[in-house]
């Protein structure tokens, strides 16, 4: 399981350490996709499986399921760590992103995300008061 909030750094060659307590999840290699609100999904082989698995259930006939799936799948990139833990992340994905010099990396429990660090306390803000204001109602029913 992924959990918590890194700061990284982009290195002049496109790539990121992956926190010490991520490795041994991403071991067996993954796969980095755009994710949603312009960051970078970071799966491991299984979980990828198992969400491409998802996004091939889509059905064809939708406009909107065709161009997810074409966006999801076109620009996923099978990596590997390497000896110092990093990952490379593809320009495509980084311009997507807005990567820069300065990086969040987060574990969203089973998956990885990158996000450009402004980006990420923009969306992170908005999820904390979102968070903060439901939280009541959804103990409130149980959920």
């Amino acid at each position: 399981m992924f959990l918590g909030e890194y700061s990284h750094s982009l290195d002049e060659k496109g790539r990121v350490v992956m926190p010490s307590k991520f490795r041994a999840g991403l071991a067996d290699g993954c796969v980095l996709t755009k994710g949603q609100e312009r960051c970078v999904y970071v799966f491991p082989m299984d979980r990828w499986e198992e969400e491409s698995s998802k996004v091939l259930k889509l059905p064809r006939t939708d406009r909107r399921a065709r161009n997810f799936s074409r966006s999801f799948f076109a620009s996923a990139s099978d990596q590997a760590l390497d000896r110092q833990g990093r990952v490379q992340i593809p320009e495509s994905l980084r311009r997507y992103a807005g990567l820069g010099k300065d990086l969040t990396v987060v574990g969203v429990a089973d998956r990885v995300e990158v996000w450009n660090t402004e980006t990420w306390r923009q969306v992170a803000d908005e999820a904390d008061q979102y968070y903060a204001e439901i939280e009541e109602a959804m103990s409130e029913d149980g959920i």
